[in-house]
């Protein structure tokens, strides 16, 4: 057996999903109120709306773009933009990992639509500049379960016919979306403040908006995918009254999570923490033999969901790595997603301190050498 890490670092909870520090929660008064009301009364309807205005605030989502807190998580926002606004003309859908092929899945076998399939392997980009402008296309910002992002929105132009629908949920707070290209944005608030999950957020642009409005689908759409009523969008959704029941818990614990993003600095300082971390982390991968970024390209690189990969090693290898860091206590989950290549995935989002990125090489070292040898 080799030796632990000499000097022993706290219990820092490490997970490729979000790691919530956000110290001194005291709820106030509302809060504690709105707990066991209904989301339909005015407490709760206000305390909806609160986490909207937050959102606004927070995220720099500008005045033309409408928020809502809709079901079942970025799944459940990204699935009602795809089946309401879909079909008036063809798609290019953008995969690289996971979640992008669901969405593939969804629009060629589910809804059937004409257009485009650009793919890239796990660690690399679609070729950015085949997308067809008079398209619609559908994409992640930030590839999840490969650690490889979009660098920006220059590929998409101002002039273009189709609307762009953009899965943000790993993005999101900690990378520079660019609202004035994206039409629709989706979102679940557990992936990159640490909240608990259940709930999607689903922003659309006034382009949007207008396709809703002016198109209606030829397939049934499910009570909770509806967005208009008699050609018209439902504005409720928007100013905080939901389509189904939510949990005021969770919604209490999102309203906490944007209070302690502003009271640290708001979202410039989310993204530094978030680039401090994903720094900390490469330079411990560029001084470490055995591991390498999935993400060879700096410039598509994740600074949240940074994956990493074992050249030479064993495939059961990093499994191990990652059960016998959660069996003492320091890194949860931090074993590559299913469907990836075997690896590590690291998150490195704002909720993380860097010093515990930093106190993690040393414990991935002992665990690396305690399978390994």
């Amino acid at each position: 057996m080799t030796d632990r890490p000499a000097a022993r670092p706290a219990r820092a909870h490490f997970s490729s999903g979000p790691c919530a520090k956000r110290p001194g929660w005291s709820p106030d008064q509302l809060a504690t109120d709105s707990l066991g009301r209904s989301h339909r009364s005015t407490l709760g309807k206000a305390r909806l709306k609160l986490a909207i205005d937050l959102t606004r605030e927070v995220l720099q989502v500008p005045d033309s773009h409408r928020i809502g807190i809709v079901p079942a998580s970025d799944t459940g926002a990204f699935e009602m933009a795809m089946w309401t606004m879909l079909g008036q003309r063809p798609v290019t859908m953008l995969a690289w990992e996971s979640f992008g092929e669901g969405w593939v899945t969804d629009a060629v076998k589910q809804l059937k639509l004409d257009g485009d399939t650009l793919t890239a392997p796990y660690g690399e980009l679609p070729d950015l500049t085949r997308v067809r402008q008079d398209h619609d296309v559908c994409f992640t910002w930030n590839g999840t379960t490969s650690g490889v992002r979009v660098p920006n929105g220059d590929w998409i132009r101002d002039d273009r016919e189709g609307l762009t629908l953009c899965d943000a949920t790993s993005a999101v707070f900690a990378q520079e979306l660019a609202w004035d290209k994206l039409d629709v944005v989706t979102y679940s608030w557990q992936k990159v403040l640490g909240g608990e999950g259940g709930h999607g957020v689903l922003i659309l642009g006034p382009r949007a908006v207008e396709r809703l409005e002016s198109y209606v689908p030829d397939r049934p759409l499910p009570k909770i995918f509806r967005l208009t009523s008699k050609g018209k969008l439902i504005e409720g959704i928007f100013a905080g009254e939901t389509i189904n029941t939510p949990s005021m818990l969770a919604v209490e614990d999102y309203i906490d999570a944007l209070t302690w993003a502003q009271g640290i600095g708001g979202l410039q300082e989310l993204y530094a923490r978030a680039d401090g971390n994903a720094q900390a982390l490469d330079r411990w991968v560029e001084a470490t033999p055995w591991v390498e970024h999935l993400a060879h390209d700096p410039a598509t690189r994740s600074n949240t969901s940074v994956c990493l990969t074992l050249p030479g090693a064993a495939t059961d290898v990093p499994k191990k790595i990652a059960a016998l860091l959660e069996a003492e206590g320091v890194a949860f989950d931090i074993g590559g997603y299913r469907d990836a290549p075997p690896g590590l995935r690291i998150w490195c989002g704002a909720t993380a301190d860097t010093a515990d990125i930093v106190a993690l090489g040393p414990w991935l070292e002992w665990a690396h050498a305690e399978v390994t040898t």
